[in-house]
């Protein structure tokens, strides 16, 4: 997440400009039997779990609780699921677009008066990695922010490494005509791709930050090296205005980067020139894996919110079921 608020974080999702008519997704991602798809871990023929179990424990970032979370293997077919095991009486949510909640500076999943909020840097690791069936136990209402990025949750998953599984991998999509979806100049689009990519823009008019743009390529660079340990970032000014709304309790100079409009960086040094932009393609990452299997497609991303990225993948899901 990127814990300062745009025009389109605070929109609704009826206020989203595109068109179902502008896309047309194909089942075939291998083109004519080309072996290019997603990644090395991605393009395997089967599902995957993981090997083992693995922990972390930390401090909600808007809530401010301390939560531990426990990562364990999953059957085949079970998908990203969430389990509150302070609900008892509560099943599972699982990890698809159709139980996002609410996006405020977060992307929140919700099934029968039970949710957890700020999902999306556990989410990107464990889809970046190939992790197709996982249970997530958390003990709280907010995935923990550690350092404010994915790089933990990244190193989590190779310690304990990945297990294939008996049973084949739903066919990835490909993006045959372009998809978007867009809120005044903040816009998300897919794009007809030999192989996947992501590629992501934003602006701000601080010369600390500026205008950024990163794109990553699952099959050429690793996610745990260039994009997962990218970490969250806000405003100086907003702080408080964001504290008073009850956002932010969790947040400080340890798990997230503060920007002064005239000074810069209040708690250098980054870890890459560009992190805040890395930081909003992790973001983009770890929502869109709400589809499931993320489409073969050139995906862009410019001034974009959780909203707007949770509106985009709706539609790209109805675009598919619409080819059916």
């Amino acid at each position: 997440m990127e814990m300062g608020v745009s025009t389109s974080e605070l929109a609704s999702d009826s206020k989203f400009k595109g068109t179902e008519q502008s896309a047309d997704i194909g089942k075939d991602a291998l083109s004519k039997g080309s072996d290019i798809t997603a990644s090395p871990s991605l393009k395997q023929a089967l599902q995957q779990t993981l090997s083992g179990n693995f922990t972390q424990k930390g401090v909600g970032l808007h809530s401010g609780e301390s939560v531990q979370v426990w990562v364990r293997p999953a059957p085949v077919n079970t998908g990203r699921v969430f389990v509150r095991t302070d609900c008892p009486e509560a099943g599972s949510i699982p990890a698809t677009v159709q139980f996002v909640q609410k996006t405020l500076l977060s992307t929140k999943l919700g099934k029968d008066n039970v949710s957890v909020r700020t999902v999306e840097h556990l989410l990107a690791a464990l889809a970046a990695a190939g992790v197709d069936n996982a249970v997530i136990e958390i003990n709280g209402p907010e995935v923990p922010l550690l350092d404010g990025s994915a790089q933990e949750w990244s190193e989590a998953i190779a310690h304990v490494g990945l297990h294939p599984q008996e049973s084949s991998r739903t066919s990835i999509s490909s993006v045959v005509k372009p998809l978007w979806c867009y809120e005044g100049d903040a816009f998300v689009a897919a794009l007809p791709a030999p192989e996947l990519r992501f590629s992501c823009g934003i602006d701000f008019p601080i010369p600390a930050i500026g205008n950024q743009w990163h794109s990553w390529s699952p099959t050429n660079e690793s996610f745990e090296e260039t994009i997962a340990p990218a970490r969250t970032f806000t405003l100086a000014h907003l702080i408080e205005p964001l504290r008073q709304q009850g956002l932010i309790k969790g947040g400080s100079l340890e798990n997230a980067l503060v920007c002064d409009a005239q000074k810069g960086w209040v708690n250098p040094p980054l870890r890459f020139d560009n992190e805040p932009a890395r930081h909003k393609l992790l973001d983009l990452v770890g929502d869109l894996s709400l589809i499931g299997a993320f489409p073969c497609a050139h995906i862009l991303a410019y001034k974009a919110s959780h909203a707007l990225h949770t509106e985009f993948a709706r539609r790209l899901i109805a675009s598919y079921d619409n080819t059916q």
